[in-house]
């Protein structure tokens, strides 16, 4: 059980135009949605080009990207961004890193940085968390040692497992976390991402992942207050309560935002 409310994000990062843009960080607004978050790859909008015109044009809704990867920038050009934009939005943003998700070795080739050793990636996630002030922070982990350096020193862990695990398999990786966070365990929010929800599995996801069973944490299926049950169980029983969501889903899921939102 945990004492963090619900809060809800959407997650984009295309759009064809400004007002495009605009319109989708006004819908979440208006939606109850906390968060906009923005992935870092070069095959969407800059993170935090993008945070910042969405934080323009709403007057409540954080932004936040999910999640920088820290192989592609300098730590203190993180921070020199991070800075700006907390100052230019009033506060809300929020700083979301990792150290660079399966197949970042390409962006990384495109953007001509290197990207590093597992252990030299997990040091300038750290470098960067040192030269960072002021904002939440969230560290995407799944494996031992980023899981270790967000129980130490993040605000948000969001757990970067497959879509397809389990409660079972999620409440195992949450009891490494626990061990390795100590005393600071229920300082932590803890976060998961929903590839898709609604009243069934989209077909590109089944063709993607094969048969989305009932117990795929990633996917949550059924009417909104079926959702909005499963949510329930799932922070009771795993402590999460920052739910983001792909944007592609954002109306669909705006009714079980407007059940849990801040309860």
């Amino acid at each position: 059980m945990t004492d963090h409310p619900f809060r809800f994000g959407a997650v984009a990062g295309q759009a064809p135009d400004a007002d495009a843009w605009a319109g989708l960080a006004r819908r979440a607004e208006s939606r109850g949605y906390s968060t906009l978050l923005v992935p870092d790859t070069t095959g969407t909008l800059s993170p935090f080009v993008a945070a910042a015109v969405a934080a323009t044009v709403t007057t409540t809704l954080r932004v936040g990207t999910f999640v920088v990867a820290a192989p592609y920038r300098t730590p203190e050009a993180v921070a020199w961004e991070t800075a700006t934009l907390h100052r230019l939005t009033g506060g809300r943003f929020e700083l979301g890193l990792g150290a660079g998700r399966p197949g970042a070795e390409q962006d990384a080739a495109a953007l001509g940085v290197p990207f590093g050793t597992p252990g030299e990636r997990i040091e300038r996630l750290s470098r960067t968390m040192d030269a960072v002030k002021d904002v939440r922070i969230m560290v995407a982990a799944s494996g031992t040692r980023l899981l270790r350096l967000a129980a130490r020193r993040a605000d948000t862990v969001a757990l970067g497992v497959p879509p397809q695990y389990t409660e079972d398999q999620v409440a195992a990786k949450l009891d490494e976390l626990y061990e390795l966070a100590g005393d600071r365990f229920h300082e932590l929010e803890l976060s998961m991402n929903l590839v898709a929800a609604g009243a069934e599995p989209p077909a590109w996801l089944v063709e993607r992942l094969g048969p989305v069973g009932a117990e795929s944490t990633g996917v949550l299926t059924g009417t909104a207050g079926e959702m909005a049950e499963t949510l329930r169980r799932r922070r009771d029983r795993l402590g999460i309560s920052y739910v983001s969501v792909n944007a592609e889903y954002l109306d669909e899921f705006a009714p079980v935002v407007e059940r849990l939102a801040g309860t």
